[in-house]
């Protein structure tokens, strides 16, 4: 995907504010400071469009950017973070919730985590719920360039075991430094869609 132009959309906490306009939609969920925001802005080709927070949890609204006017990103708000209260996770929880089983544009997830360690509890859940509302998922391992190459291998592996990914999901090794993963990435995104590239 050759991305020519990139808007920030709106912020929204509730399907009322969401976009109106009927774009097929992909969503980014991931832990709080997993890499979210560099992914983002490594594949809109932008230093900080989508902000990165020195305070995980900080983001509490779905953020959509509007790409090439033919789709939206929707970035949804970092979960796992224990430094939030109760009721702002129960917020933050049917927020999502009612995002993810009711948004009709919405084609596929995201889900980020972090290479260097095993997925938590947190990510475990978040892919389960996916699976269960039967959307497609495509899980990607962030932070690859903190990892030798020679291990890549190993730790892929225990994500893959630990989520329990499903065969017809992809798992895809990404960097935003190296930009390792971008272009696969990117291919999955416009296959899911159904897009293609401005000429």
């Amino acid at each position: 995907m050759k991305v020519t132009q990139v808007e920030f959309e709106v912020s929204a906490v509730k399907p009322a504010q969401y976009p109106d306009e009927v774009l097929p939609e992909i969503a980014l969920a991931g832990r709080s400071n997993v890499g979210k925001s560099s992914l983002i802005n490594c594949l809109i080709e932008r230093k900080n469009l989508a902000r990165t927070s020195s305070k995980p949890g900080k983001t509490q609204t779905i953020n959509f950017y509007r790409i090439n006017n033919q789709m939206f990103f929707a970035d949804v708000p970092g979960y796992g973070f224990a430094r939030v209260s109760k009721s702002i996770r129960a917020a933050w929880g049917k927020m999502m919730e009612a995002y993810f089983t009711e948004r009709k544009s919405l084609k596929a997830v995201i889900q980020v985590v972090d290479l260097r360690h095993p997925p938590t509890a947190d990510d475990q859940s978040m892919y389960q719920f996916l699976k269960y509302h039967q959307l497609p998922v495509v899980v990607v391992a962030t932070k690859a360039d903190k990892i030798p190459k020679g291990k890549w291998q190993k730790y892929l592996k225990v994500t893959k075991e630990t989520l329990q990914i499903q065969p017809k999901d992809h798992l895809i090794l990404f960097s935003a430094q190296t930009r390792q993963g971008k272009e696969e990435l990117w291919h999955l995104i416009e296959e899911k869609l159904e897009l293609k590239s401005p000429q």
